[in-house]
């Protein structure tokens, strides 16, 4: 088949392993940066100039699935013909790939007689979902339960997971196989997916070995998922958990009878001491009352929204506040908010950070603001709580479901005036921000602590074990 591939960053790269250059009759990508580039081979065009081409599909490597399918059809594509990047077993072949053992005697990633636990991960970066598991494999190592991380592309949380001891498999077939197809699986006596980037995994899978699945997605990331697949997945020996109401919302919109418990991740304290607010403080700031953003800049994480509320204050509000902006800033949002928030006095844009560098950014922070338009359970929230900061957000956050009046504040998704006028609260009112800090710490030793994560999973490992 001759392909057309709508994307080129992110999930382009993870996935591109699997099509063959003769196979691709064009890459195309709307970033004008990189139009008329050459990437792998292939010259970039517009998505006008690529459905010039002759080509049999398009696969969107993208999980901006409904915006992206949608303008492919405006251009006169066939809706028939539109693939999503979990569809690619559908078009091409699995030709295994090499897996990478670490910290494993032999080439067996199971091989002394001992059955255990393997978790699977879709990645190992530094995101909220892949630590959330690494937290779970240590205390499942504390517990003693013989245990392996499993994960579909290598990342820099490997290094940490490895000094913890915990042996890794880099399987990149896991990303098109199914649990049949994966034989090194058939040695536990337990698997945990995480995510619902495993569910063609699910499809088809030994019934004999029970199957823990823990959602963390909201409804976006379902859009280019099969839903007749999806419904097809056998529910005998399956265990199905979410972190928080949001999760367990987006997959009863396609599987309404599915039962599904809770498992809220654990966030490890490192708050240290409570004389926090001065370190790292710009010249100038420590009057002011610091906002933090945290999250790949898009149109999910709502930034946009934020910045419309800063420049909804009045001036006086305005002065007396600095907000940043963390996370991966490479998105055309991204551009577009860099070049707002240059008229914006106040808001700086940090682009990502490391943990050391981000556990700093918190430890100064006065309030935590997730704009999100949907978001599970976002880590950071969490973790901001874990330092005695009081989070703003948004009523389609997992979170807000945790925060009780006095605890943090609440707005209205996508009401950037609400949160203006929650924000200029704080501002005014930075004297109860650390009672409200204390009352946010509360809520992170209530739900989110390992020690609370910990008894909660020991009672779900229990079970099995």
């Amino acid at each position: 088949m001759r392909l057309l591939v709508f994307g080129t960053g992110e999930y382009y790269q993870r996935f591109k392993k699997w099509l063959a250059k003769e196979a691709i009759a064009a890459l195309i990508d709307n970033s004008p940066v990189k139009q008329h580039t050459i990437m792998d081979g292939h010259e970039v065009l517009s998505p006008q100039e690529g459905l010039a081409k002759e080509y049999d599909a398009v696969i969107i490597m993208s999980f901006h699935v409904k915006a992206m399918k949608k303008q492919l059809i405006e251009l006169g594509a066939d809706e028939e013909n539109i693939y999503h990047f979990y569809d690619l077993r559908r078009l091409v072949t699995l030709n295994k790939q090499d897996i990478a053992y670490y910290g494993i005697p032999g080439r067996e990633p199971w091989d002394d007689g001992e059955k255990g636990i393997a978790l699977l991960s879709t990645d190992l970066a530094l995101g909220g979902t892949a630590i959330a598991l690494f937290q779970m494999a240590r205390v499942l190592k504390k517990r003693g339960y013989p245990v392996l991380i499993a994960s579909m592309m290598d990342g820099p949380l490997r290094k940490q997971v490895e000094l913890y001891g915990i042996p890794v498999v880099i399987d990149p077939n896991l990303q098109l196989a199914t649990m049949r197809e994966t034989g090194w699986v058939s040695g536990f006596s337990l698997i945990l997916c995480n995510s619902v980037g495993y569910y063609f995994f699910l499809t088809e899978r030994n019934l004999k070995i029970p199957v823990i699945w823990w959602l963390h997605d909201s409804s976006f990331f379902y859009d280019g998922v099969d839903k007749e697949m999806l419904r097809r997945i056998p529910q005998e020996n399956l265990t199905v958990l979410s972190v928080g109401p949001v999760p367990e919302q987006a997959i009863h919109e396609t599987v309404p009878e599915l039962a599904v418990g809770r498992l809220l991740y654990g966030v490890e304290d490192c708050a240290g001491s409570e004389e926090r607010k001065e370190i790292c403080r710009q010249e100038g700031e420590a009057e002011k009352t610091c906002f933090v953003t945290v999250g790949h800049i898009e149109e999910r994480k709502g930034q946009d929204i934020l910045l419309r509320a800063v420049r909804m204050l009045d001036e006086s509000a305005r002065e007396k506040a600095v907000f940043y902006l963390v996370g991966q800033d490479t998105s055309l949002l991204a551009e577009r908010i860099k070049e707002q928030a240059r008229d914006s006095s106040g808001v700086t844009v940090t682009g990502p950070v490391d943990r050391e560098e981000l556990g700093k950014i918190l430890s100064r922070a006065d309030v935590m603001v997730c704009p999100s338009r949907e978001d599970p359970m976002p880590t950071v929230a969490a973790e901001a709580m874990m330092y005695g900061v009081p989070c703003i957000l948004s009523d389609a956050v997992g979170t807000a479901a945790y925060i009780q009046d006095g605890d943090g504040l609440v707005f209205e998704n996508e009401n950037a005036q609400e949160l203006s006028a929650k924000i200029k609260w704080c501002v005014e009112h930075r004297d109860r921000l650390g009672q409200m800090g204390k009352n946010a710490r509360r809520i992170y030793e209530q739900h989110f602590s390992m020690d609370v994560f910990e008894e909660n999973l020991a009672r779900v490992i229990g079970a099995f074990m």
